[in-house]
């Protein structure tokens, strides 16, 4: 079993900056790979971003140039998002991958204009 905590959401404005935060815990030697999904309001669960243990990164084509994918000692993972735009307002969702996937709770970004 892994265990995710997610930090860092909250209320900004439109081109400013966030940094989320996922760290694991539990079975994080089985850590393949970590990343985030969002879902605003209305709208499917979408791919952000993800990156491998080995540094391997994707990003989806709305987010690219705008946010960054990092992890550290390979159970943290940050994703800092610049430039901030409305339709960035989602819920944003660590998720985790051993032989399995696992999901944070979810923390709120919102992006006034």
């Amino acid at each position: 079993q892994v265990q995710l905590v997610e930090s860092g959401g909250g209320l900004v404005q439109t081109g400013d900056s966030l940094r989320l935060s996922c760290a694991a815990s539990g079975a994080i030697f089985n850590i393949r790979s970590m990343g985030w999904y969002r879902q605003a309001p209305g709208k499917k669960r979408e791919l952000v971003a993800v990156i491998t243990i080995s540094g391997n990164t994707n990003y989806a084509d709305s987010v690219k140039d705008r946010f960054t994918i990092s992890m550290f000692n390979k159970n943290t993972v940050y994703l800092q998002m610049n430039s901030l735009k409305s339709e960035d307002t989602a819920v944003y969702y660590c998720i985790t991958k051993t032989f399995q996937s696992y999901w944070g709770q979810g923390t709120q970004v919102t992006v006034s204009s």
